[in-house]
């Protein structure tokens, strides 16, 4: 996973490399700071990754871009 970017409102933006690509995820959250959403996605990174990648396997994208949830 790369650079990690608030949209605000607890919603978090990032990529997660494929080889030499990458492909845009982005998670919600419910929490109301962009810090604690971004420490959300920290320690929670691993899980996501593989939520991310199994979307991404199975086609489920929205406008091109993986949406996940908190856990």
């Amino acid at each position: 996973m790369r650079r990690a970017k608030s949209l605000g409102d607890g919603t978090i933006t990032f990529s997660l490399a494929l080889g030499a690509a990458r492909q845009v995820c982005r998670l919600t959250t419910t929490f109301q700071t962009d810090k604690q959403a971004l420490s959300y996605l920290h320690k929670y990174r691993t899980e996501l990754e593989q939520m991310a990648r199994a979307r991404l396997a199975s086609r489920q994208l929205e406008d091109g871009i993986v949406v996940l949830s908190m856990l």
